[in-house]
């Protein structure tokens, strides 16, 4: 994105809670200069469904593999919606002192689980480099979501095993997406191998 002028801000997501995660996106919102392209992966569409609403300079949202809820539902309520999804099996929960539960993906079921589609070798990287999400996270319902007002692009693989593909369907027609691209043979991490055609989204959302 940069080579083709547009800035970019890698924003480091808390993954601690929907309601938290999208106040700490909002809060950077109005140090960037110009109109704003918001684009979440997987629980990161929570938060940018979230994070997005009345803030003046977002102008497009972009999905990819990513959740885009209506209010009050959770990430955990639209991945069982549709039948397909078997992240909870490949889950290892760690208990915190305050009693919060995070979660991480086993190292041994992240290649198949998660990016099935990236060599073993990146997939090993992705793997051991996880940070977790909070169980509670998961379970926590959206508030009144930014693509009811703001255009929305969707991006995702058809054999996601985290967001069955029917999901993201439901969720890309609901949204009333100005463009879907679905990716045959796509995991959950479809943009990694399929980057081009991401920023090809990104950029068409951008104009």
């Amino acid at each position: 994105m940069t080579r083709a002028g547009y800035p970019a801000v890698a924003v480091a997501n808390p993954l601690r809670g929907v309601a938290a995660d999208a106040e700490y996106l909002r809060a950077l919102l109005p140090t960037i200069d110009g109109d704003v392209v918001l684009v979440g992966h997987s629980y990161g569409g929570m938060v940018i469904s979230n994070a997005a609403v009345g803030a003046a300079n977002v102008k497009a949202l972009v999905y990819v593999g990513a959740f885009a809820p209506e209010a009050g539902e959770s990430a955990g309520d639209l991945a069982g919606k549709f039948p397909g999804g078997t992240l909870g099996d490949t889950l290892s929960p760690v208990t915190l002192s305050d009693k919060t539960v995070d979660l991480y993906i086993q190292q041994d079921k992240y290649h198949h689980q998660f990016a099935a589609d990236s060599s073993a070798e990146e997939a090993a990287v992705m793997a051991v480099t996880q940070r977790p999400i909070t169980e509670a996270a998961l379970g926590e319902a959206s508030g009144e979501p930014a693509w009811k007002s703001l255009p929305s692009w969707f991006l995702f693989g058809s054999e996601d095993l985290n967001i069955p593909v029917a999901a993201h369907r439901f969720m890309a027609e609901r949204a009333g997406s100005r463009r879907t691209v679905e990716l045959a043979g796509g995991s959950h991490t479809v943009a990694i191998p399929e980057a081009a055609a991401l920023v090809e989204l990104i950029e068409e959302a951008a104009r």
